[in-house]
């Protein structure tokens, strides 16, 4: 069967591409193949995992290109290059508008450090999720993959899973719990979900 070729967009640490790299390399990831990395941040660590890896990395700053739609223009050619068919978003902190996301119908993946509707939305990202699920006092957080629409946070939703929060969590320790037992996992299931999904569609 031809693997569903992904293109995973980052803008960090990469931790969330390399839990899909370990599940490519484990078998967990199996109809789908990481073909490209693109960093909206030049100096994102994400970059050397894809390159350890062997994953081509390309690099489109938004700062650099001036424009939201040079930026998008450049995100679409370098995937028209490696003719992705599915866009993993793994910590990727640029939201893309509705002219690129139109594109892509159930086509493109977020994780988000929230069981969504709680905790999500335009200014909820990084540690400011945690920090505001503490502040509020919630007991229970998680994480949500969902498909990405013109909405930030807002497109239907694939996965979840709870994550409790414990006594003198700080938003730290409550961030890399959630990854830990949430995001790691979920993220790499979605994808593979979602691959073979494409790979039934072609063969059809």
């Amino acid at each position: 069967m031809v693997k569903t070729k992904i293109a995973v967009l980052v803008s960090g640490g990469g931790t969330n591409l390399q839990a899909l790299l370990d599940a490519q390399q484990s078998g967990v990831l199996r109809d789908g193949e990481i073909v490209l990395v693109i960093s909206s941040n030049p100096k994102a660590y994400a970059l050397t995992r894809a390159a350890q890896a062997g994953v081509p990395g390309v690099v489109c700053s938004r700062k650099e290109l001036g424009s939201q739609a040079a930026f998008e223009a450049a995100i679409s050619q370098a995937l028209a290059g490696c003719g992705a068919e599915l866009l993993v978003l793994a910590g990727f902190m640029s939201i893309l508008s509705e002219a690129f996301t139109r594109q892509w119908p159930r086509r493109i993946l977020n994780v988000h450090p929230s069981l969504i509707p709680s905790f999500c939305g335009k200014g909820y990202y990084g540690l400011k999720v945690h920090e505001a699920a503490l502040a509020y006092g919630v007991k229970v957080t998680g994480a949500t993959v969902h498909f990405v629409n013109e909405v930030p946070d807002g497109g239907e939703i694939l996965l979840q899973k709870a994550v409790e929060i414990q006594p003198g969590d700080t938003p730290e320790v409550l961030q890399r719990r959630v990854m830990e037992q949430a995001e790691w996992k979920l993220l790499p299931q979605a994808t593979q979900m979602i691959s073979e999904e494409i790979g039934r569609e072609k063969t059809q």
